[in-house]
């Protein structure tokens, strides 16, 4: 009989022994833990996070076959891969851009374009240019493009015409920028020509603005001159008008003046006892107190035949 405190030995009920007193159990889990493990992982990496304002473009065995819209998006392990692409608008600089104008005047250009990825065309840009479309494509058709449009302008007309110009460029950039680049703006932030140019222009234009500033004073003095002429011919005129109104006032009178004498000579002639009954009607009834010798009585006459 045994003593129930001694130890036994051997198969405890736990599992298989090995050797040296091992638990056969305990080895096998732990594989089991390394793929549950790495079962874990693959599936977490199955899925990817798209960005809002990014793209991705699905690869399965290398190929492009979708385009992934921002979100959790599921991917096939070992088989599929995304290329993310971004959406939002970017801007690259291209600074010492040298270019010559129509007159053979070089120039140093600072120039700015902002562009950005059509989204629904992520796959054509991925599979003809790559995820550096940008160095690829944008910058030969930049540099090509505003070279050509710069040198149809004399350097006078670019100082001048600068907004013409950019328009014209960001145009003719934007036509031939291929399908599924969007470009946004493009803007000419500096021109720097020589400084012996830029201080030819500099006195051409204060040549230019002395010449304009004379002719304005040149303009200023016609038109004081003619308000001189205007102002000269209207006092004459009215010095003509009133003289021409007096003449006729001075004719009027003397014409009514003999037409009056005319009117009392045909009177005096028509009528012989017209000037005695002036006479009578204008007397006072007195007789002069003095007579000259040999006198009549004036202005009295009496008609032969009449009664006393």
């Amino acid at each position: 009989m045994s003593n129930i405190f001694t130890p036994r030995t051997g198969n405890t009920g736990k599992g298989p022994s090995l050797p040296g007193g091992g638990n056969l159990r305990g080895l096998i889990s732990v594989p089991i833990i390394i793929v549950l493990v790495v079962a874990l992982v693959v599936a977490w990496s199955s899925f990817i996070r798209i960005d809002e304002g990014d793209v991705g473009v699905k690869l399965r065995f290398g190929q492009a076959v979708d385009t992934l819209h921002p979100g959790l998006q599921f991917l096939v392990p070992f088989v599929e891969t995304v290329v993310v692409f971004t959406t939002r608008t970017q801007k690259r600089t291209y600074r010492d851009v040298a270019a010559y104008s129509k007159d053979i005047q070089e120039a140093t250009n600072l120039v700015s374009v902002n562009y950005r990825a059509d989204p629904s065309k992520a796959i054509e840009i991925y599979s003809r240019y790559g995820v550096l479309y940008a160095d690829s494509i944008i910058d030969p058709v930049i540099y090509k493009r505003f070279k050509e449009i710069f040198g149809k302008y004399d350097a006078r007309e670019i100082v001048n015409l600068r907004d013409k110009l950019g328009v014209e460029i960001e145009n003719n950039i934007r036509a031939n920028m291929p399908d599924g680049i969007l470009i946004e703006g493009v803007q000419i932030e500096n021109i720097d020509f020589s400084d012996d140019y830029e201080k030819a222009i500099e006195g051409a234009a204060q040549a230019e603005a002395a010449v304009r500033k004379a002719r304005q004073e040149l303009e200023q003095k016609k038109v004081d001159a003619e308000k001189v002429v205007v102002q000269a011919t209207a006092d004459a005129t009215a010095r003509v008008t009133a003289a021409k109104a007096d003449a006729d006032a001075i004719r009027l009178k003397g014409e009514a003046e003999a037409a009056a004498l005319q009117a009392k000579a045909a009177a005096l002639r028509d009528n012989p006892g017209y000037v005695a009954l002036t006479a009578a009607e204008k007397w006072d009834g007195k007789l002069p107190t003095t007579f000259v010798p040999g006198s009549t009585v004036p202005f009295v006459t009496i008609p032969r035949g009449s009664n006393p």
